[in-house]
């Protein structure tokens, strides 16, 4: 198999002209248009500064090589939802070759090569309303990046975990959001079949535009089957488009798989070369990306797996332990700070949160791991403090004291409360004394509630194995 991925960028504005891009659904059809996205005769495409800056750091994502020189081309075919009559992308130029994605694809790391990426303006949206056609055209002229990957894929496995780690790139870099559900990102499979050994390629079917992952499972475990069947039964498969239908389960044709030639490309004669200063690309390099990460929390911090992908997931949460990590030089308690206190407060939250929402100095946060770790905070007692924080922000220091929470390690003091709460407590120590060892936990109660909770329980443990042995 190999996938031709379309991307939504998150740029602000369409492709070629001003209007809104339309990253989410618009209120009204046809209210984000313009002359130049609708085709008007005379109507010249300008290119946004936007669209190129993010395709150019989606291109360092995926490690592909900045072409300095790019060319648009005119690729003409005839749809109500194309108003031009043609799109504008690249085919014999385009801005981004080569490169790779590597995956985690049942434990282990795969990579998959990327053969280009490209750019092209998006055609409208066709809704189907009784024996009518409606055009809605505000994503006419939306900007797309096409991924065009070799045919490297052998399983659904593949292709999924593939999937899964390019929209991780695409939010890590900023270029999209690859939103499946609105759109934002969405597949073609091109597959085909051969018997075990066999070199070279059969003759492909491309599924397309399939957007969720689940549905791009399902399409490829019939389509594997259906070629397959005919194979088996004497037949040969033609080389063509179908639509999948997830609610039936089947595809169905829709054309012949058409070649370059049928759509007639030739360069675009309204837009110059595309020419970006090496300067301008190499700005805009990643150094780490989120398989890089998780792969240093995996070995080097020694998280399990499940953490290391939570917390490479996305920039903002691998930024935030990374500078965590920094500060208390303790990966496996930030990691549990992050994963088990502050999402916890976050999902308890009626509206959505997260991290980027939060006003504190990651120091604070840092510091109450330190109070922690040094006995001057219980664990249970770092979660208020961790709640404050939050909501009202301020520094740790100042909550623990204003809040009464921090512990006392003084061993002079501690060894007297537990010698009153011993004398005060004479058939308990009876009874601990004739081997009713489950009585220690009130020992240590006793003594909590004496320091109104700001005894070291640790050290009171330790007072009280001592004083009742």
């Amino acid at each position: 198999m190999g996938l031709e991925t379309h991307v939504r960028v998150k740029s602000n504005t369409k492709m070629f002209c001003s209007c809104q891009n339309a990253l989410e659904l618009a209120p009204e059809p046809n209210i984000n248009v313009c002359p130049v996205c609708m085709g008007f005769p005379g109507m010249l495409p300008t290119v946004s500064a936007g669209v190129i800056d993010l395709a150019v750091r989606a291109s360092h994502a995926m490690r592909c090589t900045v072409q300095e020189t790019s060319i648009f081309d005119r690729k003409s075919y005839f749809y109500p939802d194309l108003p031009m009559g043609y799109q504008i992308t690249q085919l014999y130029e385009p801005i981004a070759m080569g490169g790779e994605v590597r995956a985690l694809v049942e434990n282990e790391i795969k990579t998959f090569r990327i053969h280009h990426m490209h750019i092209e303006n998006d055609a409208g949206k066709l809704v189907h309303a009784g024996w009518k056609t409606l055009c809605d055209y505000n994503r006419a002229g939306s900007p797309l990046m096409e991924i065009v990957t070799e045919p490297d894929f052998r399983s659904k496995a593949d292709v999924l975990g593939y999937l899964e780690e390019l929209q991780k790139l695409m939010r890590w870099c900023g270029a999209s959001d690859a939103d499946m559900e609105k759109w934002q990102l969405r597949c073609d499979v091109n597959i085909s079949v051969r018997l075990r050994g066999e070199s070279g390629f059969r003759n492909r079917v491309e599924l397309k535009n399939i957007n969720s992952f689940s549905s791009i499972g399902r399409a490829i475990d019939v389509e594997f089957v259906r070629q397959i069947d005919i194979y088996e039964a004497g037949g040969t498969i033609d080389q063509e488009t179908r639509g999948w239908s997830d609610e039936r389960g089947v595809s169905t044709p829709m054309r012949s798989k058409e070649d370059a030639m049928d759509y007639r490309y030739f360069p675009d004669p309204d837009l110059p070369p595309l020419r970006l200063t090496r300067e301008f690309i190499d700005e805009r390099k990643i150094d780490e990306l989120p398989m890089d990460r998780r792969l240093k929390y995996s070995s080097e911090y020694k998280l399990i797996e499940d953490d290391a992908r939570i917390l490479s997931g996305d920039h903002i949460t691998s930024d935030f332990y990374e500078e965590l990590v920094s500060i208390t030089k303790d990966p496996k308690k930030s990691c549990s700070y992050i994963t088990t206190i502050l999402f916890a407060i976050f999902e308890a939250q009626d509206t959505k949160m997260g991290l980027a929402d939060i006003k504190w100095e990651t120091r604070e946060i840092a510091r109450v791991i330190e109070l922690v770790n040094s006995d001057e905070l219980s664990s249970t007692n770092s979660k208020i403090v961790i709640e404050k924080l939050v909501f009202e922000w301020g520094k740790a220091d100042e909550w623990v004291d204003s809040l009464a929470l921090r512990q006392s390690n003084d061993l002079g003091a501690l060894e007297t409360i537990a010698d009153a709460v011993i004398a005060e407590s004479p058939n308990q120590l009876a009874e601990y004394k004739s081997g009713k060892v489950n009585l220690f936990g009130f020992f240590v109660g006793q003594c909590m509630k004496k320091s109104a909770g700001q005894g070291n329980p640790k050290i009171f443990t330790e007072i009280l194995k001592k004083k009742l042995s």
